[in-house]
């Protein structure tokens, strides 16, 4: 691990701050992302900004009846929060998928965001990885990329983001809160927090150096059934093949409204639209719920090792959103 200097903020306008004025400064919280990647020399920052103490941990109810979750909040935290867990059991269902106790206990709502890939050339410092330097190439590509994106991805990368807190946000269309430097504030829809990699796959997210996730807001509840559904190699502490948040809501026969968010299969949280809008006032059937999984998958391009995820990808949609229905 290079040697770095360390500095714990007071405040969030500190901490911003803090990390604008140097080029290769980070912020740092629970660690259990960055600490990893320090230690593999691919990140190297020259100086960190401890957040982890400023008090943004509390969840509280907004005044339209949705909830702010604090940057600080830990994973555990969130997911056994009473609101949480009657009003957006999605959301808790995806935080209780991701990752072990331990490392629920460490992690945050905005490093649980903002974590980076886990494609095994981005780790490997001998393989070219645009991600981690541009224009060195993507080793994925034509190496094992079992794991790797089939919607969103470009030739310069196919990594995908590795997030199940996100998808769930994103089904529940979750707003992002930013500090600046210069103490401005932002709001940001989850769907346009990340970017795709297009030619600049190093340039993973819209916030600018030094501006801070404050915070997390939740719209009121959406009406319908809520349910997060991840397909991985094994039951525990495994990244998802394929992950599937869906909302439906039904009145008689018919499907009012539905959300569908998608993980595992993009370089990040991954909102099918379309097949949403082929749902929205169709017969609850398997052909509508096959229809809107074609729809969610079109365009989808394997890459000779991931191929099968596209046939799992439109499985798990279509046998997630039946559930909802069923239960709804």
């Amino acid at each position: 691990m290079q040697s770095f200097t360390y500095q714990r903020a007071e405040s969030a306008e500190q901490a911003a701050a803090a990390v604008a004025t140097r080029p290769n400064a980070r912020f740092i919280s629970g660690g259990t992302n960055l600490l990893d990647l320090m230690k593999l020399e691919i990140e190297r920052p020259a100086h960190l900004v401890d957040i982890s103490r400023l008090p943004l941990d509390r969840i509280e109810e907004t005044d339209e009846g949705g909830l702010r979750i604090g940057a600080q909040v830990r994973n555990s935290d969130l997911a056994a929060d009473p609101q949480v867990r009657s009003r957006y059991p999605m959301l808790a269902q995806a935080l209780l998928a991701g990752a072990s106790g331990q490392i629920r206990n460490k992690a945050s709502t905005a490093g649980n965001l903002l974590q980076r890939t886990r494609c095994p050339y981005f780790y490997d410092r001998n393989m070219p990885c645009n991600k981690r330097e541009q224009g060195s190439g993507c080793a994925a590509l034509q190496g094992f990329n079992r794991m790797h994106a089939v919607l969103g991805a470009s030739q310069a990368c196919i990594a995908v983001h590795p997030s199940d807190m996100a998808v769930a946000m994103s089904g529940l269309d979750a707003r992002i809160e930013t500090i600046s430097p210069e103490r401005k504030t932002r709001t940001i829809p989850i769907g346009d927090l990340h970017r795709l990699p297009d030619t600049m796959p190093d340039m993973e997210t819209v916030l600018d150096h030094g501006e801070m996730i404050a915070a997390v807001t939740l719209p009121p509840p959406p009406p319908g059934r809520q349910i997060y559904r991840k397909v991985r190699d094994r039951a525990s502490y495994a990244f998802a093949l394929v992950s599937v948040a869906a909302i439906v809501e039904k009145s008689g026969g018919r499907i009012r409204s539905a959300r569908i968010a998608m993980g595992g299969v993009a370089p990040k949280p991954w909102r099918a639209t379309a097949a949403e809008q082929r749902l929205t006032g169709a017969t609850a059937s398997d052909a509508a719920f096959t229809d809107a999984a074609e729809a969610a998958l079109a365009g989808a391009v394997g890459h000779g090792g991931n191929d099968f995820k596209i046939p799992l990808a439109k499985r798990t949609v279509r046998h997630t959103l039946a559930a909802a229905v069923e239960r709804a």
